[in-house]
């Protein structure tokens, strides 16, 4: 079974409502009907119910079963502006941007909507920004207890089955956070870790490779001793959970190769529990994580789903704005596994 055919399955055990509010995008309205048709998850879209029809009608796609909301019109307006405000009030917010948000911007109704119960999770980005997505989400919803950084993640699906988990991976932070500090970066490792149980293998080991330019002091710079010191600080956090290498393995810093070829990791890494088995990799900063992935993705021809939120109370997801609708409707199903959790 495929990574996102498991998915599915899974969401199919507690389907949870999911807020599309990109209801202008075609794309959206097709993925809504594979949705619908898997029955997988509850499919609630954000725009003009005369509008919405009327374009699924043009193109001949059946989104019957789906709620339709008209923001503008909705009987919860009220409630989730006077929220909002409270929200947020400490931070400048008045009644007057509260309603003009909430009335003209479909990300922050879809926000509020998850925030208070309205919907279980949202997704979003097939024709606006990653930020259009996230800002809304990281002011209103925040952080889940405990969690001091929020961060993203992609599943990468590959097509060798004998790298990661099966082929699959999850890469971090390819979305977000451009310069993490070492406190971030280990926060992302465990984070990962953590997504990883949740979405690829409950009952498998998340090993973590803290990727470098250099393996095990080949080369050193400030680079590489941020790499090696958040590693050691996530190893710390590990253990002050109870956690014990049975349960996480993690490893930096390590070149990519060293990370996933067997081969090279007995050269360059011998004794490693995480080289040349890794299913986590962890990317130094923004910049060479977002390469990273989008290489694999279209010189590897693997499936890329995300970015994905890791840390976050409820769940909010982003898409590509070249997304497929099977990219659509995955990280749907990714979105309804992840609100299981609350």
């Amino acid at each position: 079974m495929s990574f996102i055919n498991d998915m599915k399955e899974k969401a199919k055990q507690n389907i949870k409502r999911i807020v599309l509010p990109e209801t202008e995008d075609i794309r959206i309205l097709k993925g809504t009907e594979i949705i619908l048709k898997e029955g997988f998850a509850k499919i609630i879209l954000l725009g003009n119910k005369d509008k919405i029809i009327s374009l699924a009608n043009e193109n001949n796609i059946n989104i019957e079963g789906a709620e339709i909301i008209d923001p503008e019109k909705s009987d919860r307006l009220e409630y989730y502006i006077q929220t909002l405000y409270e929200l947020r009030k400490d931070k400048g917010m008045t009644i007057e941007n509260a309603r003009k948000l909430l009335s003209e911007n479909s990300r922050y109704f879809a926000t509020m909507m998850v925030k208070v119960g309205d919907a279980d999770g949202f997704v979003s980005g097939a024709c606006n920004p990653t930020s259009d997505t996230l800002r809304p989400a990281l002011q209103i919803i925040k952080g889940a207890e405990g969690v001091k950084t929020i961060s993203a993640f992609f599943i990468m699906c590959v097509q060798d089955k004998d790298l990661g988990e099966n082929g699959v991976f999850i890469f971090s932070d390819c979305g977000m956070i451009e310069n993490p500090t070492v406190e971030q970066l280990s926060d992302i490792a465990i984070s990962s870790s953590e997504s990883f149980k949740e979405l690829v293998n409950q009952n498998g080991i998340p090993k973590i490779a803290m990727l470098s330019y250099s393996t095990k002091g080949s080369a050193s710079s400030e680079l590489t001793e941020k790499v090696i010191n958040a590693t050691n600080l996530a190893k710390e956090k590990i253990n002050s959970l109870n956690n014990s290498n049975d349960t996480i393995c993690i490893d930096g810093e390590l070149q990519l190769d060293a990370a996933i070829i067997p081969e090279v990791a007995n050269s360059k890494a011998p004794g490693s529990n995480v080289a040349g088995k890794a299913n986590i990799l962890v990317f130094p900063d923004l910049d060479s994580g977002n390469i990273g992935y989008k290489l694999v993705q279209r010189f590897g021809h693997a499936e890329a789903y995300g970015p994905l939120c890791q840390g976050l109370d409820k769940p909010v997801n982003d898409l590509s704005r070249g997304c497929s609708v099977d990219d659509i409707v995955g990280v749907v199903a990714i979105t309804a596994v992840q609100a299981q959790k609350n």
